[in-house]
């Protein structure tokens, strides 16, 4: 997909490459205006009375200047554009308000209505897709509803100041946004001037003082890119301190706690009850033992509220949605020969998380995908080290590729042009004058060491100012894909901070280098100009000696100015030079990287099939590190299988899906590598998922857009495109991470039943915090700090009784 987006721009590319071949042979116009004002210079001395050393001066004094102001020229072009493009970007900002409450394919909410008395806690349940986010949206005001009013103590929103508005309110999401910093900067994102007493406190109310004092830097541990370096109940439970350090007026929780595990949610559910306690929140949950002590239960199906009430009084209505959602969520303990002495309550369950059981291109472009495709064969290591963000990744295959073009496209033209006249002009200035032809030549190394010094110069200050570019680059593009946050939060001048103090030190550098910058370089030009003093001088005395003609000098001096001047054009590269070696040295290292898990290993043993006998063998594991022990399929170490094969095989749904910027069509035929691709193979992936339904639902179907990273869809569609994606790979082993935690319980049944289907006959690892998916399971693994302390079947776990840890795990979930 990425080559064949570049296929538009090799046509550009050469296009470009024509023009800029065309210009620089238009070089030569200037050789024809220096014969031109010589001609008539001369005539101006044999008929006017013109002083030749007038006339000489009045030649170089406009032919200089006017390089300059050429030179001078295509920088003001590029000011223009930059004024252009400012001036579009705002007026796009000013457009905003033109923002709708739908959707392009439908309308969300028709006729909504919702009270939320002061102090109380109203929750909003329903299927993936209802409208309950929105609310949120709506409230924050993200968008503005098409009709109708939005009401906070009787004043309509849209008249109170949208900053002063949301700052009255903490928003805890179902995909926490981390930034990369510390701990204790993401969670000062909900207050700026809070101490750190603050912070340690709401880390406390939140359950994760914990494990953050456990880290070897605690609160100054580094979270990374988007808060890689945490696990999902982590960046969750940092997310909720966020908001409880704010101390909101109002409350928002969408699915706060979503990624946290039985005993975790226990805790920070009771820490949220405390802190709604006088505050006015709004719940959405798919897990209703979070919400049926909320005041007011609403239940939201396709932009209406069908149910409200209270969790007793909805449960009195035996046929009613809310009735048949805690059904849905009921662990079922068929099968199991134990009893469990729990004082259980119809809907008392907490739904945890979950598992489930049986060409080559031309000049840059050519480079670009070369840089890309070995990229995308690197272990996940690289991409955990500071220097590899996806905003600095993506800043070098913008400039890396492009440089190289430059240095060996237009810029090796110049080269050999300089070396040609160089050469041309030194034999001709010896036949004409070899005296002043030496003095001329001997001056030449000077001019050389000049520019050799303005090139390491500028060199030195090109790698400064790429290193804080990439450090800008990764903190603008987390800014940008956590906009809903940042905004939430009031946090744009957080960031603006953030982003000062990045690039605080690089600052002082470029300013003391522009210092530098400015005596080396000035002093190198002014050695340039006093060799032309010296050639005049020579040549004079020359001259008045009688050893060479007047004639003789000029011609001397016009062959070697045509020289200085190409060397000049070279000198004005020195830049670029000095970019596109840094350039080739970045791009060569990075295509000879030997990965520490090479995938194309020719070594590598490459099965036609696998069947997924799984073992792990005595591992210890630390990140980013490569473990100790072994980890086999099929009784051989996976270390010995070719890499790329060996994950062809396998299919992972992970807890926080990923989709890319295209259709939905596009996304699922991700799982499958062969090109084409049966239309009816991916929809019935698309119904084992449980996502044709909604897909066919929209106005474009399959061809529906996702937006970047899927913020076109629900948590729970893109899940199920996820799910449909890993299905259409028809793997020998399925991994699920969580597959199923951002569904509603209808559709989790639904997918839950699809995907015991997929998994027979397939080696299946699943991972979950909602035990009621895995009940299933031939084996149930309990790990505890990195160890199995409990291994059997679900009822064999439970036999244990209160002793089990397992057992443990299912009484949290029940009461």
């Amino acid at each position: 997909k990425f080559s064949a987006a570049l296929e538009g721009s090799v046509k550009l590319g050469v296009i470009s490459g024509l023009v800029k071949g065309i210009a620089i042979g238009s070089n030569g116009i200037t050789f024809a205006i220096w014969g031109f004002m010589t001609w008539y210079g001369s005539r101006m001395v044999m008929y006017h009375g013109a002083k030749g050393g007038t006339v000489f001066a009045v030649i170089i004094w406009i032919t200089f200047g006017g390089q300059a102001l050429g030179r001078g020229l295509s920088y003001l072009k590029d000011l223009s554009e930059a004024i252009v493009k400012l001036l579009r970007k705002l007026e796009e900002r000013s457009s905003l308000k033109t923002l709708s409450l739908y959707r392009p394919e439908a309308s969300i909410f028709d006729d909504f209505c919702l009270r939320v008395p002061s102090g109380k806690t109203v929750a909003l349940v329903g299927g993936s897709g209802s409208g309950k986010s929105t609310v949120i949206s709506l409230l924050q005001r993200f968008y503005d509803p098409v009709e109708g009013e939005i009401l906070i103590d009787g004043v309509s929103i849209d008249k109170l100041q949208v900053k002063w508005l949301r700052s009255q309110m903490g928003l805890v999401s179902q995909e926490p946004a981390l930034f990369a910093t510390s701990i204790k900067e993401n969670i000062l994102f909900g207050k700026e001037d809070a101490s750190m007493e603050d912070v340690v406190e709401a880390a406390k109310v939140s359950n994760a003082h914990n494990f953050i004092s456990q880290l070897p830097n605690g609160y100054e541990t580094q979270v990374g890119e988007r808060g890689v370096q945490m696990s999902g109940g982590q960046k969750q439970r940092i997310a909720i301190a966020c908001a409880i350090i704010k101390s909101p007026t109002i409350l928002l929780l969408d699915e706060a706690t979503s990624a946290l595990d039985s005993e975790s949610e226990m805790v920070v559910q009771e820490a949220l009850d405390n802190a709604s306690a006088g505050r006015t929140t709004i719940v959405i949950a798919h897990r209703l033992s979070t919400i049926r002590s909320a005041n007011v239960i609403n239940v939201v199906q396709n932009g209406c509220i069908v149910e409200s009430g209270s969790h007793e009084e909805l449960m009195e209505n035996l046929d009613g949605q809310y009735t048949s959602l805690v059904r849905l969520q009921h662990m079922e303990n068929e099968g199991s020969d134990v009893n469990i002495s729990i004082n259980m309550q119809e809907g008392q369950l907490s739904i945890l998380s979950k598992d489930l059981k049986s060409g080559r291109k031309q000049g840059s472009l050519g480079c670009l995908l070369l840089m890309l495709s070995k990229i995308l064969t690197f272990e996940v290591n690289w991409f955990d080290e500071d220097g590899n963000s996806s905003g600095a990744i993506c800043s070098r295959l913008a400039k890396e590729a492009n440089l190289v073009r430059s240095l060996v496209g237009e810029r090796v033209s110049l080269v050999v042009q300089t070396i040609s006249a160089v050469s041309i002009s030194c034999t001709l200035g010896l036949i004409i004058s070899w005296r002043l032809a030496i003095v001329m030549i001997a001056v030449q190394p000077l001019v050389v060491v000049c520019y050799y010094t303005q090139r390491n110069l500028l060199k030195s200050m090109s790698k400064k100012a790429i290193k804080a570019q990439d450090e800008s680059s990764k903190l603008a593009a987390e800014a940008v894909s956590n906009i809903r946050t940042i905004t939430s939060f009031s946090s744009q001048e957080r960031i603006l901070k953030l982003l000062k103090r990045v690039q605080a030190g690089p600052q002082r550098e470029s300013i003391r280098q522009s210092w530098i910058a400015g005596i080396v370089l000035g002093t190198s030009r002014s050695l340039v100009q006093c060799t032309a003093v010296l050639n005049f001088w020579y040549g004079g005395t020359l001259i008045a000696d009688g050893k060479i003609t007047s004639k003789s000098f000029f011609e001397m001096f016009l062959i070697f100015v045509s020289t200085g001047r190409v060397i000049a054009d070279a000198g004005t590269m020195t830049t670029d030079l000095a970019k596109g070696s840094d350039a080739v040295g970045a791009v060569f290292a990075l295509l000879d990287r030997s990965t520490t898990i090479d995938p194309e290993n020719p070594d590598g043993y490459v099965p036609e099939k696998i069947d997924g006998q799984i073992r792990f063998l005595n591992v210890d594991f630390a990140y980013p590190t490569r473990p100790d022990g072994t980890v086999r399929i099929d009784g051989r170490d996976i270390r010995s299988y070719h890499l790329r094969s060996l994950r062809q095989h396998i299919s992972l749904v992970s807890q926080e899906p990923m989709l890319f910027a295209g259709t939905i069509r596009e996304n699922i035929m991700y799982g499958k590598t062969s090109e084409k691709i049966d239309e009816s193979e991916m929809i019935e992936a698309a119904k084992a998922a449980n996502a044709h339904d909604f897909i066919t639902s929209l106005s474009d179907g399959y061809d529906t857009n996702c937006g970047d990273r899927g913020v076109q869809l629900s948590g729970g569609q893109k899940q199920r495109i996820a799910i449909a994606r890993a299905v259409l790979k028809n793997p020998s082993v399925l991994l699920l991470d969580e597959a199923t935690s951002a569904l509603d319980s209808q559709s989790e049944r639904v997918v839950q039943d699809a995907l015991e289907r997929v998994m027979v006959g397939r080696t299946s690892v699943v991972i979950a915090h909602r035990l009621s998916t895995i009940q299933n399971c031939d084996a149930i693994a309990v790990l505890d700090k990195g160890k199995v302390i409990e291994c059997g079947t679900h009822s064999s776990l439970l036999a244990k009784g209160q002793t089990g840890a397992y057992f443990s795990l299912v009484s949290l979930q029940r009461t």
